[in-house]
């Protein structure tokens, strides 16, 4: 594909802004009718809104005020647009902070959820001969439920991979000629590591391609490329909450992550506060889905961390392009000595260390003073003493970080299924 014209491009958002604006009155209506928790938060708002711009004036949601209200009103809470017998399925966001976030869906909603993961698939080239493996357990979190669900609706062959041990599930992979893997990025990884320590190359197999969720890390350069070399298939990069829906899809020409706009509404701005940021800036992505009104979330502070696109997209569409993908999460942001620093961006360094087969990082108060330690398991055939210290430099180089990096045991670091939890941080 090729860029558009500059006058096609703008007749195409004028028509996203319409469809937008329809969509958005009609569900709005709908939450003013019939959904306590918006119903109250929309009271004092004029509706319909003129343009799909106006919905800076409607007010900001927080997953902190979601959960508050299921406390408040067990089980569900009272953001519910339907009569509850109307909802067919339950999910939940992990809750590692130990307050998670139950949430709902209707047939209806559920299929506007998957109808979203196929845009996905679509960009990634899927089609009805692949046959797709999904790595992950199937339980109350989200995960790839959706993807599962939408490879059967696009007419590819899918294999549950829930219940198995990483070597099980490689098995069951090389079995039936896999060709599509669906894991998290840090799954991914460990699975070739499974693969590596029982003799077997991945990179010769049948997996074409890996599409990743539940963390940043296919969107980090030098963790893309060890999943790419691992399995020798290309990586793509998926974004998506259990609140908000699979919202992102990786661009074919590789420019970044679009927002599906057709379905959502996103704004990014400046992170904690109402202002927009600029093209070529990053802020929070704020995000309104426009076709799960059910149970909906209407100008959603994601936490997520995004660039906005400052130049039209080379595959041509239309819909906004967040460079890098989603950077990182406000709330894991780190300030140390001054500097702000995001775990995405410390992966990034600790993975250009081929020699380097897990990390995990904790950071901790000495003296009044934030310090950093990275400890690692280091391959084998390489030099311990010379990795750590060729890995405190580039830290230091590259982010001014002064860590401490300390070599572990082989084998002694956690390992993760889905979302990994590398970076701790202790409060003495």
């Amino acid at each position: 594909m090729k860029k558009k014209p500059t006058a096609r491009l703008a007749q195409e958002r004028k028509a996203l802004s319409r469809l937008q604006l329809i969509k958005l009155n009609r569900g709005l209506g709908r939450l003013r009718r019939s959904n306590r928790f918006y119903k109250a938060k929309l009271e004092n708002t004029k509706l319909p809104l003129a343009s799909a711009e106006d919905i800076v004036s409607l007010p900001f949601t927080t997953k902190d005020e979601l959960v508050r209200n299921q406390e408040e009103h067990p089980p569900f809470g009272t953001n519910l647009t339907s009569p509850l017998a109307r909802y067919t399925r339950v999910h939940a966001t992990s809750g590692t902070t130990g307050r998670k976030l139950k949430w709902l869906d209707t047939d209806r909603t559920w299929a506007w959820f998957v109808r979203c993961w196929q845009e996905v698939y679509l960009a990634a080239g899927l089609d009805r001969d692949d046959v797709v493996f999904a790595a992950f357990g199937f339980g109350p979190f989200i995960g790839f439920w959706g993807g599962f669900e939408a490879a059967q609706a696009l007419g590819a062959m899918v294999v549950a991979g829930g219940a198995q041990s990483s070597l099980q599930r490689i098995d069951w992979i090389r079995d039936s000629r896999a060709t599509v893997l669906l894991s998290t990025p840090t799954y991914a990884l460990r699975l070739a590591e499974v693969a590596q320590e029982n003799g077997i190359d991945l990179s010769s197999d049948s997996i074409r391609m890996t599409i990743h969720a539940g963390e940043p890390g296919a969107s980090i350069p030098t963790t893309r490329r060890r999943i790419e070399e691992a399995w020798g298939a290309r990586a793509f990069d998926h974004a998506g909450s259990t609140e908000a829906g699979a919202w992102g899809y990786e661009c074919p020409a590789g420019s970044g992550m679009h927002l599906l706009e057709s379905d959502f509404i996103g704004e990014v701005l400046e992170v904690g506060g109402d202002r927009a940021v600029r093209l070529g800036e990053s802020g929070e992505l704020v995000l309104t889905n426009l076709g799960r009104w059910d149970m909906p979330v209407v100008r959603y502070r994601t936490g997520d961390i995004v660039r906005l696109g400052a130049e039209a997209c080379e595959c041509g569409s239309p819909y906004v392009c967040f460079p890098g993908a989603v950077l990182g999460r406000a709330d894991d942001m780190i300030q140390l000595r001054g500097m702000n620093v995001y775990p995405s961006a410390v992966e990034q360094l600790v993975r250009t260390q081929r020699e380097v087969v897990e990390f995990e990082v904790e950071v901790f108060r000495h003296r009044e003073m934030l310090e950093i330690e990275i400890r690692v398991e280091v391959s084998p055939r390489s030099r311990q003493d010379t990795v750590c210290d060729e890995l405190s430099r580039t830290l230091a180089t590259q982010l001014g970080l002064q860590a401490t990096v300390r070599p572990v045991e082989a084998g002694s670091l956690p390992r993760y299924e889905l979302k990994a939890r590398r970076f701790k941080i202790r409060d003495d």
